[in-house]
């Protein structure tokens, strides 16, 4: 027991492990009251009315771009750039844990909450996961890795069984998790609504205790999500640590009850109350810069003291008005660096300014630029599109129409020599709360694209919205598409920015775009009904499924394209600890601009089931002049290229021919090397339950069966009389079933034995 905490009754030790109120712990004894707001993309900080819904207001705080924008950077400078805004802004409100990152996967695009979540790629999301991490806690601010785990839908999420195979669990939904706690060491995890596998999240112990802190070593405190907790003993039993939000029904008095009756261990009770105890000693000591912050063992991740540069700023609880500014014109580069050019036929992009634009739709003066529910920010300003367009516009004619009156919006669109046209979806479209049931741009909306591209051929659509869209209309029309997810208050000025080639796209899809619902991998399987949700494909994930499936796609993740071009020569891989890449890109084009190279790898040859390829590393280049060469290197983890082996519970790098790809998309490959690379040592334990072909290919195994089916094989023969292979019949058999084929138990015993040798 800490001594923060050894001379605590132990109604005092289970007290620290429920909230105050709403959005703070309590003060017991000598640990003090700690502060957690949301959210992932801006400080939410209420100081009057509380909630968790993003019902009541809070103070000024910038909004930056949301995840499902930020994440189409693809650059984890700059989301670590963002992160430790972020951190500074919370200091500045008083603000102790920030509750994000949400890490979970996006497995289909109707999830309500997609727009708070990076990617359907666990590399991906890991890599931005941990660098916000990073950026935040460098500020002193602890950061909560959220939603833990397998939580991808809202439809009955307190309720509802993620049903999930152990690959998939392990390989696609907690493998981000598992990157963020090892590398960037998050000060608090959050645990989700929704059961896995039938146990409630923070009912969990192999979640909470066995995996999180036995298997990755979290050395922080597990927090519940609002409201998440049914049973207060069992929770802390699982080894959750506080119980939020505070209040009558937080169940201080069960847990003492349950310690007395003897059906808690004390020690639980005080493992969580030592967890929060420390935690506040860590924010105690970001508060007076004191190195205390850092991890205790000081790793590759360790996060900086307030004595940093990413800790300076406004002083805790001044507001963030002196650092508005500043944060402000952050948030419109890390804006602009998350536009996709979707695609730019004629190159129609950018526009010269002095030319005459019809800009056309709502989101143009109201832009829809965050999505709703607990993450939503009151931001310190608003940039709208149509005022930023008209700022660089050079003197050109720049008319709005909302296009309510369709004939007007049309007429407008034909007298300009171009039309900017926004679509998207609106806030009460989706949001944190409920799923979306199919992906369609409001028909208006598509009615008023076809009406105006007829009028007016040189037509740019620009999209906002939190979750993926059928694309497939606009693509066929409109002959220049800009995708910004949801891009944060500055959002209105990247997009001018980029229409007028102030600063060249180089945005990449996280995600999908699949022609239509039916061709996304949990069609059949999402929501769920009864209260389960059953993963039915696996580990075959965006991406993953379309190209095992060899299936065409509306545009491709990691696609997004450039003012310029780029070139890929010299692609090599070298095995060591982990796995070197090299390559040199090249700016082939005619203006500056960044490329995000993208790595993939896969195992042709596999002897387990496996995707084709998946994401194993990614870099952006600096920004290119013309004809300008970088010289990639990206190491790729030797760990990201293992799988899960259910039969011996354990991660294994199979040996074998690897192939890696150089690319600027999932489908856009540029290069290939092939690579050998030696694998994992493992064997697979033989039982009875073992088939005759699984110990025949285990040598000690093999060698022992040897002397007990020699006779009988020469017996059954090959089986050839018969029209069968004897050989592939048998294989399936367990070996215990063949004491009914006249195999002597002792014997097989014997066997059995002598494998374990």
């Amino acid at each position: 027991m800490t001594s923060d905490i050894g001379d605590l009754s132990l109604a005092e030790r289970a007290a620290l492990g429920s909230g105050a109120d709403f959005w703070s712990t309590k003060a017991v004894g000598p640990v003090g009251s700690l502060v957690l707001t949301d959210g992932p993309h801006g400080v939410r900080r209420q100081t009057g009315a509380t909630d968790h819904l993003g019902l009541a207001g809070s103070e000024p705080a910038t909004c930056f771009p949301p995840a499902v924008g930020l994440a189409q950077s693809w650059d984890p400078a700059l989301v670590r750039r963002v992160g430790v805004a972020l951190g500074r802004e919370a200091r500045a409100l008083g603000v102790d844990v920030l509750l994000g990152p949400g890490v979970n996967t996006k497995r289909d695009p109707r999830g309500g909450r997609n727009f708070e979540y990076y990617s359907e790629d666990p590399y991906l999301t890991g890599r931005l996961g941990a660098a916000w991490v990073d950026g935040v806690q460098s500020a002193g601010v602890g950061a909560s890795l959220k939603h833990f785990a397998a939580n991808n839908a809202e439809h009955d999420r307190m309720r509802a069984s993620s049903d999930i195979d152990p690959r998939p669990l392990r390989e696609i939904y907690l493998r981000a998790f598992s990157h963020i706690v090892r590398t960037a060491r998050p000060w608090t995890v959050m645990c989700s609504y929704n059961r896995i596998n039938g146990v409630p999240a923070a009912h969990n112990r192999w979640l909470l205790t066995e995996l999180l802190r036995g298997e990755w070593g979290f050395d922080g405190v597990v927090v519940s999500d609002w409201g998440a907790v049914s049973d207060r003993a069992a929770s802390v039993a699982a080894g959750l640590d506080l119980t939020m939000p505070g209040g009558a029904g937080a169940g201080d008095a069960a847990v003492v009850a349950a310690v007395e009756a003897g059906t808690l261990p004390v020690a639980a009770v005080d493992a969580a109350a030592a967890n929060v105890a420390g935690l506040a000693a860590r924010v105690r000591a970001a508060r007076a810069g004191s190195a205390a912050a850092r991890p205790v063992d000081g790793g590759d991740a360790a996060m900086a003291t307030p004595e940093s540069s990413d800790a300076g700023g406004a002083d805790t609880g001044q507001g963030v008005a002196p650092l508005a500014d500043e944060h402000h014109r952050l948030a419109r580069e890390a804006a602009a660096r998350c536009i996709v050019l979707l695609q730019n036929d004629r190159d129609l992009l950018p526009l010269t300014p002095g030319r005459s634009i019809a800009v056309l739709g709502t989101f143009a003066t109201e832009p829809r630029y965050q999505g709703g529910g607990s993450s939503h920010v009151t931001p310190t300003r608003l940039d709208t599109p149509l005022d930023e367009i008209r700022a660089l516009a050079g003197g050109g004619t720049v008319t709005h129409h909302s296009g309510a009156d369709r004939d007007e919006a049309v007429a407008a669109a034909a007298d300009a020599e171009v039309a900017v046209l926004f679509l998207g979806l609106a806030a009460d479209q989706e949001s944190e709360g409920f799923d979306r049931e199919h992906l369609e741009l409001p028909a208006d909306q598509l009615e008023l694209l076809t009406a105006v591209v007829h009028a007016q051929p040189d037509t740019v659509v620009v999209l906002a919205h939190g979750g993926v869209l059928r694309l497939e209309p606009v693509a066929c029309l409109a002959p220049a598409v800009l995708d910004g997810g949801l891009l944060g208050q500055a959002g209105g000025g990247a997009l001018a920015d980029v229409l007028f080639g102030t600063v060249n796209p180089s945005g990449r899809l996280a995600e999908t775009v699949p022609v239509r619902l039916q061709d996304t991998p949990a069609y059949l399987n999402f929501p769920g009904e009864n209260s389960h949700v059953r993963y039915g494909e696996g580990f075959f994930v965006g991406y993953r499924w379309y190209d095992a499936r060899d299936m065409d796609v509306c545009y491709p993740f990691g696609h997004g394209l450039s003012y310029t071009t780029f070139g890929y020569d010299g692609l090599t891989a070298e095995a060591g600890e982990d796995i070197t890449v090299r390559l040199t890109v090249t700016n082939t084009g005619t203006r500056p601009g960044r490329e995000v190279v993208q790595i993939y790898a896969g195992l042709p040859e596999s002897a387990v089931q496996r995707p084709i390829r998946a994401l194993a590393g990614a870099t952006v280049t600096g920004e290119l002049d013309p004809g300008a060469s970088e010289q990639v290197t990206i190491v790729l983890a030797r760990e990201d290229l293992a799988y899960w082996e259910t039969r011996t519970g354990t991660w294994v790098v199979e040996g074998g021919t690897y192939r890696i790809w150089a690319g600027a998309s999932s489908r856009d490959l540029r290069a290939v090397t092939d690579l050998d690379l030696p694998g994992d040592p493992v064997r697979i334990p033989i039982t009875a339950d073992s088939t005759l072909g699984e110990a025949l290919a285990d040598p000690r195994a093999a060698a022992a069966l040897a002397e007990v089916f020699g006779g009988m094989t020469e017996a059954m023969g090959d089986g050839s009389a018969m029209g069968m292979d004897m050989l592939r019949m048998i294989a399936s058999i367990p070996l215990g079933r063949l004491t009914g084929f006249g195999v002597d138990e002792q014997r097989l015993a014997e066997v059995l034995d002598a494998t374990r040798e």
